[in-house]
């Protein structure tokens, strides 16, 4: 049996992990919480997760645990935390615990200023209408998805949303440092993207060192007409191989967007150039893992905006 305790199960990306970790048959899930939105407390309260009171109680924290895992919101003088350092036991942040779910499976990490949670949406229509079981995180919890979380056995491939924000007071290293991914995606890197960097080339470093993290033989998507992905672009590790992405060929007729691929034309149920490279980036993405291109159009076909 897996024993996880969770320090901050309140707040959403933990209770997200909570309710995912809790559907596998060996998992028990222990948490603790201060204070808590009545959104995450009914949340919990469905999942049979919330704890019995509010509060933070360092006896919980034992040898017995296999895992424990500290919210981002975590101070680094929470009894809890300070009591696993006393017993010398390891604490994960989020990301770290989600890398070691995932560290067997081939990750797909979508990461940029803007538009990441499109691109995954798209990613997981095409996944899911091909039967390829896929494990899933999203940083944000507003992302059409009942739970932003998924993560099982089964799946050999796992696609994360990589947020460039600090993991945690505690650890000042962005989220998708953490992932390493095989296949990733860069969307944008906007300048005048709200950010907790100093200046923007620290920002850009950021970016920067997350390629440099890929597995061996990675595969960077990129955003082909972003001049600062590009300025990351010039002096890639050498293993990795490049992909870069603009707008589909295309045509509107009566409102009706259609893709044109090898001379055959794919009504779409989207239109916007900016879901069009979203698309792309996307197509390119599941071609690394066997979908062709083929495939990937007649299973977008349908693809909607989810609200």
């Amino acid at each position: 049996m897996q024993r996880v305790h969770l320090i901050a199960i309140g707040e959403a990306t933990m209770f997200n992990l909570a309710i995912a970790l809790s559907k596998r048959s060996n998992y028990l899930i222990s948490g603790s919480y201060d204070t808590i939105e009545e959104s995450a407390l009914a949340i919990l309260k469905k999942h049979k997760l919330l704890p019995d009171k509010a509060g933070w109680f360092p006896d919980n924290i034992t040898r017995n645990l296999s895992a424990i895992v500290v919210g981002p919101d975590a101070k680094a003088d929470n009894p809890e935390l300070l009591r696993a350092k006393e017993l010398g036991l390891k604490v994960y942040t989020m990301p770290e615990y989600l890398y070691i779910q995932t560290r067997n499976k081939t990750r797909i990490v979508i990461s940029g200023s803007h538009r990441k949670c499109s691109v995954m949406r798209m990613i997981l229509h095409v996944m899911k209408k091909q039967r390829i079981d896929t494990d899933y995180y999203f940083y944000r919890s507003n992302c059409s998805y009942e739970n932003p979380v998924k993560l099982s056995y089964e799946a050999r491939v796992a696609v994360l949303e990589g947020d460039e924000k600090q993991t945690s007071p505690i650890d000042s290293q962005p989220i998708f440092h953490q992932f390493k991914p095989h296949i990733a995606v860069i969307t944008c890197i906007d300048k005048n993207s709200e950010h907790t960097y100093d200046d923007f080339d620290q920002y850009l470093n950021q970016f920067r060192e997350f390629i440099n993290l890929m597995e061996m033989q990675g595969r960077l998507i990129y955003h082909q007409n972003d001049k600062n992905i590009g300025l990351l672009v010039e002096k890639l590790r050498r293993d990795i191989v490049p992909f870069p992405y603009g707008v589909p060929k295309y045509e509107v007729v009566d409102g009706l967007t259609t893709i044109v691929s090898r001379k055959i034309r794919i009504p779409l149920q989207i239109s916007g150039e900016d879901l069009l490279q979203d698309l792309n980036a996307a197509r390119l993405a599941c071609r690394q893992i066997g979908i062709s291109e083929d495939q990937f159009n007649q299973q977008i076909a349908d693809y909607q905006i989810q609200i």
